[in-house]
């Protein structure tokens, strides 16, 4: 019992710290990427100070003012400050702490289900991966390679291992069923209305999945991430928040599909 509360300690406080790290990369790595695109492949990029994940020093969006180590404790710094900057007072977004609370609960899921080994740690950097996609997708409407691409071969390299609990087959054509069926979707929806129905990071997303979580869940993927995104939909259609064009980000849908499926298994027979 002592073994389980301490596992599940180390487990939340590991998920805090990865958290917060997510909070940094769902910021930067969209802004770096963006540079990069902004600078022609046949210049040098511009002078200017360094910005990647590491420099500059976190601080506020507001006033710039550069974190102290006591001002950037996971979760624990929010509840101190209230919420808000301690130099000029302007309020701190929820969404760090929630991504904090988030990563900190799949990492104990992980810890529960898995134990306090390296199996455990396979599955809490997959979940932490879905966070960070999630959140950029949401923001910005990316999905970027720097992390889709990584994450299938990860699976893909976990499974031969024997660490998903799946065979590598079921991997093999689970990536390659997530890749086709949505590339199917994007070029027969922009056959016939001569549009672009989603993004090409979304057939990586969905390969990642089918890699982690095999072909046999597939079309529960499929159908909780467009209920789910469907409900989704409506809802930002009645509070007048969803595009012109009625597009949405259907990256946070398929990473609820994924962590749905990694935590409580595929939809039973009579639901598919």
């Amino acid at each position: 019992m002592n073994d389980s509360v301490l596992a599940l300690g180390l487990a939340a406080l590991l998920g805090l710290m990865i958290g917060s790290f997510l909070n940094v990369v769902i910021h930067r790595l969209p802004l770096m990427l963006q540079a990069q695109w902004d600078t022609p492949p046949d210049e040098a990029p511009p002078s200017s100070p360094p910005f990647n994940l590491a420099v500059p020093r976190s601080h506020c969006p507001h006033c710039q003012h550069a974190l102290a180590w006591h001002e950037n404790i996971p979760l624990l710094s929010f509840i101190r400050l209230r919420g808000r900057c301690a130099h000029c007072q302007a309020q701190i977004a929820w969404r760090y702490p929630a991504i904090e609370l988030v990563t900190s609960a799949l990492f104990m899921w992980a810890a529960a289900a898995h134990g306090l080994g390296f199996q455990a740690l396979v599955w809490a950097g997959f979940a932490a991966a879905l966070v960070a996609l999630a959140a950029i997708d949401a923001d910005t409407r990316l999905l970027p390679d720097a992390i889709t691409q990584p994450l299938a071969w990860a699976g893909l390299i976990a499974t031969s291992l024997g660490l998903t609990g799946i065979g590598l087959n079921e991997a093999l054509w689970g990536a390659a069923a997530g890749y086709l069926f949505l590339w199917t979707v994007y070029w027969l929806f922009k056959a016939v209305t001569g549009k672009e129905g989603m993004g090409q990071g979304d057939f990586k997303l969905l390969a990642a999945l089918g890699a982690w979580l095999g072909w046999p869940a597939f079309l529960s993927l499929i159908l909780i991430a467009s209920f789910s995104g469907m409900i989704g939909g409506l809802w930002l259609k009645m509070r007048g928040q969803l595009a012109d064009n009625g597009q949405l980000a259907f990256g946070p849908f398929l990473v609820l599909a994924g962590l749905w499926i990694m935590i409580l298994g595929p939809l039973p027979w009579f639901l598919i």
